[in-house]
């Protein structure tokens, strides 16, 4: 009896450690990154530095070279790299702005599903049960029209994408709505950054091949003048939050019905 006692409290402790497991690995790989300054690679200096060199390799691997960038950026999201839109441009440069665009999407969404997973295995359950009521009605809130607010989530470029992917494993959001809100509500961004990319392709390779004539003259104050301002504007911006809002037409049409529904049945009631 005491054996069957002993082995019974072992199991449940095993159960929550694996159950912690996976957070604690990318808890990890985050600290990794950030303290030895490993995240700092995805930039568009580096890019530019590298330019060289990846489009070469591109060129003569093109099958390994994307499915290398898909797997680089499942990693990526997974572990919440910043910058990560730097490859989305990086791939518009050497693969065009729809395969690129594919290929991110795909990744960004697996990343993502990865979260979800991490999330909802790990401390997800602990906090819906503990939470209070006021969660509680944003979660209910929350599934009630989960493919609105995932959709608003993922276009609206406000949010940072570690939170968008985890908060709604958190708050309940089922994962088939989970996954395919994110397979189309990262489209228009991830194409928009592609597109980018690609336009901004030549202007890349001229500072790279500045950047290689300079080293190679001995300069001192060799350097890229590349900025997230020349890809990103801010007409951008405001077409991604206005395409957020319009996902959200649907929740404000139902309460709009509600309301109205409530008042006519006070209404009828009152007379």
């Amino acid at each position: 009896m005491a054996a069957n006692t002993e082995n019974s409290t072992i199991e449940p402790k095993q159960n929550k450690f694996l159950r912690w497991l996976p957070l604690i690995i990318v808890a990890l790989v985050i600290a990794v990154f950030a303290f030895t300054g490993a995240n700092q690679f995805l930039s568009l200096e580096n890019l530019v530095r590298n330019y060289s060199a990846l489009k070469q390799f591109v060129a003569d691997n093109l099958a390994v070279a994307l499915l290398s960038y898909v797997a680089l950026y499942i990693v990526a999201v997974a572990f919440s790299f910043p910058a990560a839109w730097v490859l989305t441009v990086a791939s518009g440069i050497f693969f065009g702005w729809w395969i690129a665009g594919l290929a991110t999407i795909i990744g960004a969404t697996l990343g993502a599903s990865v979260l979800y997973w991490v999330a909802s295995t790990s401390f997800g359950e602990h906090l819906r049960e503990s939470a209070g009521p006021f969660v509680q009605k944003i979660r209910a809130g929350m599934q009630e029209n989960a493919v609105s607010y995932m959709l608003f989530l993922r276009l609206v470029p406000a949010f940072p994408f570690m939170l968008v992917n985890i908060v709604p494993a958190i708050l309940g959001v089922n994962f088939a709505i989970y996954f395919w809100t994110t397979l189309v509500g990262i489209a228009p961004g991830t194409f928009a950054y592609a597109y980018a990319g690609e336009g901004i392709a030549s202007v890349v390779e001229a500072q790279a091949q500045a950047l290689e004539a300079c080293t190679a003259a001995g300069g001192s104050d060799c350097g890229v003048s590349l900025a997230l301002g020349d890809i990103v504007t801010p007409q951008l911006l405001i077409a991604f939050s206005v395409l957020g809002l319009v996902s959200l037409l649907p929740v404000v049409i139902k309460h709009i019905r509600k309301d109205k529904k409530s008042t006519d049945q006070k209404a009828a009631n009152n007379g």
